[in-house]
């Protein structure tokens, strides 16, 4: 099969199984009619949607509610979320939970779905509307600077550092960038940040890392945004024969960066609580459905670990693989 002709099947099986999930939600007849909440990710493939699932699954079940969860095939794709946005909304759940790629693109559909009374928890990363009624996320500002500032510290204050962030649309991107650069300019002045890329894709963030090690072979630290910018940094570094000579500190958490840092290949990381992501915005979405008053932030926690923590039992808790 012809490449797009593959990717356009991908995108209409999602959109399929978005109506199907949907359907699903429906009552049927003689039963009880539930509160119907649909979130709707920025992806559904990394194991963090995964365990962002399962939180909202958990408390779905505690609180009563019917819940569904889509994706979109590759967490870049917009033009696919945004359709699966408004499938939910034609479907009219009880509330929704959308983590947005694009921060402005689903501005009309924040705009639908206000007119159509659905109140949105805006989770993950925030949304460029005033409609969503509350955000349950990580604060990325604030996990970004822990993250420069144990970056510091194991360079000695001083030398040059690169970034590769995973996106500039969403606002964790641009979050996750802008923490880690104000801290470093507030706190570091012996600290250069000589080049900032942008990928979350493994593969090219690889590519990227690789040019950013050419042109400054005294570079002493590489810090990459989420699981995929941060295991393509890693990558990089052992195509070019740098592992263990340059400090990679990361952001999430997944299989290969809990080994890397296990292995001394990797500094450390920001883990985020993606089960906890997924409870509070189901949490926060029956509060709405209620009419309860929420607050606009709902901060789900974040934490630094590295080898001499990571076999915490706080830190095992909210690791991912």
């Amino acid at each position: 099969m012809h490449r797009k002709a593959f990717v356009a099947l991908l995108g209409a099986t999602a959109i399929t199984l978005a109506l199907g999930a949907c359907s699903d939600a429906a009552e049927k007849p003689g039963e009880e009619k539930k509160p119907y909440v649909a979130l709707i990710s920025k992806g559904f493939r990394h194991q963090f949607w995964q365990a962002v699932k399962a939180g909202a699954e958990q408390a779905g079940k505690e609180l009563n509610v019917t819940v569904t969860f889509e994706g979109a095939q590759e967490e870049g794709n917009v033009e696919q979320q945004i359709q699966l946005l408004q499938t939910v909304i034609d479907k009219k759940p009880s509330a929704i939970g959308f983590a947005a790629i694009d921060s402005q693109a689903a501005g009309p559909l924040m705009t639908q779905a206000k007119n159509a009374k659905i109140p949105v928890i805006a989770f993950d990363s925030g949304v460029d509307s005033d409609v969503p009624v509350a955000t349950a996320s990580t604060d990325n500002l604030a996990a970004a600077a822990e993250a420069a500032k144990h970056m510091a510290e194991k360079i000695g204050h001083e030398g040059k550092i690169a970034m590769v962030v995973h996106d500039q649309t969403s606002v964790t991107g641009v979050q996750r960038r802008d923490g880690f650069q104000e801290y470093m300019k507030k706190n570091e002045p012996k600290i250069q940040i000589v080049d900032v890329q942008y990928s979350g894709d493994p593969l090219k963030a690889t590519d990227l890392a690789k040019a950013i090690m050419t042109a400054n072979p005294d570079l002493k630290g590489i810090y990459g945004s989420n699981e995929g910018a941060a295991i393509g940094v890693l990558h990089a570094a052992q195509e070019k024969g740098l592992t263990g000579k340059l400090v990679i500190v990361g952001f999430d958490s997944g299989k290969d960066q809990i080994d890397a840092i296990k292995a001394g290949t990797m500094y450390g990381a920001i883990t985020q609580n993606p089960v906890g992501i997924g409870y509070e915005t189901v949490k926060a979405a029956v509060a709405a459905i209620k009419g309860e008053k929420l607050p606009k932030s709902i901060d789900t926690g974040f934490y630094w670990y590295d080898k001499t923590n990571i076999e915490d039992a706080k830190i095992t808790a909210v690791l991912y693989q």
